[in-house]
């Protein structure tokens, strides 16, 4: 996101840091010791597949398990402390900004890895998108304090960074990366050691002028200034590890995040939905072809959006119940959506598929408290789906929300609804890690 206020501050600050890293003659293999991101593992079948892939997984640090969150954070504590003591771990010889690419298929994605400045929220250098719940910003924090480390960077994106994206491309098409390999899912990754002085004065004046979008990781940055405000100045807390890419050179794909709602029986859910939302079965079809229909209605609900800001959503909004089959809701009541959506926001804010759902469905229509025991956020549509059957409770499939709209809010300074979005492909967890001692 190019700054165009020439009295902007000055925008991030990538500082160099010694990785941690896993020793590849101690590990299985360095894909079976990676996971997705904490957020991302789906409990608990995920996360016993990662632990029982390879004794050393990352989600062991990461996810610990044990009966408390004190019990938690210590084993993980512990776990670290004796992987490094094993040699499992070890720090880079020397201070670098790591190159980081992962490829999909047809989908190349590059970007720079390293220990972000935390500026004041006034400086605006980093925007974020979403709300946050406090329960899992002090989790993560207590396991960061716990560990006094990173575990797994935050994704922020930012635009038009050509010499840092020239400095990115010659590293992977000349150095010899510090690793390569392919996780399960077919995700092909490489990550290189940056350390010439000219490279790196090149990134940082580069950046100076830019801002950058939170595509992924709000808990873990509001976790970050978090300890950093708990920390005196000048301790390694004043940073955070991310990954910054340049979406204009490598877009990111924007995909929805669904709701799980595990104590609500989907007769329930829909029996009170019909009462403000058209429900139509959707007969025949498996979830591929549920989410095409979501796609569709989603698209002609987008397509009279705004055309009263005042008034709100026009058709409405969109949503895909699943659990008991699919069920297809859309053209919400206007009268209750007036009634139920705050209007003090901008009208993008105010016909966003998540701010729907929390503001009329969730709050009133259903009454779901708002805890994790009531409501789960999953990223990928199929396990909310298994999920879903398997306990007896609904699935709320939604539809991705456009990056400009995502863009845009973040500018103005609107929050959007926590869990809003699911920008990636995120990083792996597991490649490089922080040590805040080491920098």
């Amino acid at each position: 996101m190019t700054d165009t206020d020439q009295d902007h501050p000055r925008g991030p600050h990538l500082a160099p840091f010694r990785g941690l890293r896993f020793v590849r003659e101690h590990v299985g293999s360095l894909a079976a010791v990676t996971s997705p991101p904490y957020d991302v593992v789906v409990r608990p079948d995920g996360q016993r597949h990662l632990e029982t892939a390879d004794p050393y997984n990352v989600v062991r640090l990461i996810l610990p398990d044990a009966a408390t969150p004190d019990a938690r954070h210590r084993k993980a504590a512990r776990t670290l402390t004796a992987w490094l003591d094993q040699g499992v771990l070890a720090p880079d010889p020397a201070p670098a900004l790591y190159v980081y690419e992962q490829s999909d298929g047809d989908h190349l994605q590059r970007g720079v890895i390293g220990a972000l400045r935390l500026s004041g929220p006034e400086e605006g250098s980093v925007l974020p998108h979403e709300d946050v719940m406090p329960g899992p910003v002090a989790d993560r924090a207590a396991l960061m304090r716990a560990t006094g480390a990173n575990l797994e960077p935050l994704l922020l994106a930012y635009r038009d960074g050509p010499a840092t994206a020239d400095v990115v491309a010659r590293t992977a098409a000349t150095a010899k990366p510090l690793l390569a390999t392919t996780t399960e899912d077919g995700v092909r990754h490489r990550l290189w050691a940056l350390t010439d002085p000219a490279d790196l004065t090149a990134i940082d004046a580069e950046l100076a002028g830019l801002q950058a979008l939170i595509a992924d990781g709000h808990h873990r940055w509001a976790t970050y200034r978090r300890l950093q405000a708990d920390h005196p100045p000048g301790s390694g807390w004043d940073y955070g590890l991310v990954l910054l890419v340049d979406t204009a050179r490598y877009p990111l794909r924007v995909r929805a995040i669904h709701r799980l709602l595990p104590q609500l029986t989907p007769a329930a859910a829909l029996e009170a939905a019909g009462e403000v939302f058209r429900v139509r079965p959707l007969v025949d079809v498996d979830l591929e072809g549920a989410l095409d229909a979501l796609a569709k209605a989603s698209a002609a609900a987008g397509s009279d959006a705004g055309a009263d800001p005042g008034a709100g959503p026009a058709r409405g909004n969109a949503f895909l119940l699943a659990g008991d089959g699919f069920h297809l809701l859309d053209r919400p009541d206007p009268a209750r959506l007036r009634e139920a959506v705050p209007d003090d926001r901008p009208a993008a804010w105010r016909q966003l598929d998540a701010t729907v759902l929390h503001s009329l469905l969730l709050d009133r229509v259903w009454r779901v408290p708002d805890s994790p025991d009531h409501i789960r956020y999953i990223h990928e549509a199929d396990a909310a789906v298994h999920l879903a059957r398997q306990l007896g409770g609904t699935a709320v499939l939604m539809h991705p929300v456009r990056e400009h709209i995502v863009l845009d809010l973040a500018r103005q300074g609107v929050m959007m609804p926590r869990k809003s979005t699911s920008f990636g492909p995120k990083p792996a967890s597991g490649l490089v890690m922080r040590s805040v001692d080491l920098g």
